[in-house]
């Protein structure tokens, strides 16, 4: 059984399995803008996605290589060159949660979250 934190959502998977879904969610919200995913998944990549784009508006080479070491090149070089430059002035909240209805199959919750403008 794993242990559950009292902050952090674990979705029924080990540790290495949820930064793996993690990471391609954020990989996904950073090249296409926005995504639809369940409401949980979508509170959790916003704290993942807020914090990769903090660092990459400070374009140290340091935040480069810790970016490069999480995400493809592509990726890395979209987050930096394009997507931080619009939230220089900005203080944090980059990312809005729009709820939808259930899913139909499941009744998961669902949610589009997307970069703000």
């Amino acid at each position: 059984m794993q242990k559950r934190s009292k902050n952090k959502r674990i979705f029924s998977r080990p540790k290495n399995q949820k930064d793996a879904l993690l990471k391609s969610l954020a990989t996904a919200l950073f090249l296409h803008g926005k995504i639809t995913t369940t409401q949980a998944k979508a509170k959790e990549l916003r704290i993942v996605a807020e914090k990769c784009i903090t660092r990459a508006r400070d374009n140290s080479l340091a935040n480069r290589r810790i970016l490069g070491s999480r995400f493809a090149p592509a990726v890395t070089k979209k987050l930096i060159d394009e997507i931080a430059p619009k939230y220089a002035n900005r203080p944090g909240g980059y990312t809005r949660m729009v709820n939808l209805g259930p899913r139909k199959t499941d009744g998961a919750k669902m949610a589009i979250i997307e970069l703000v403008k």
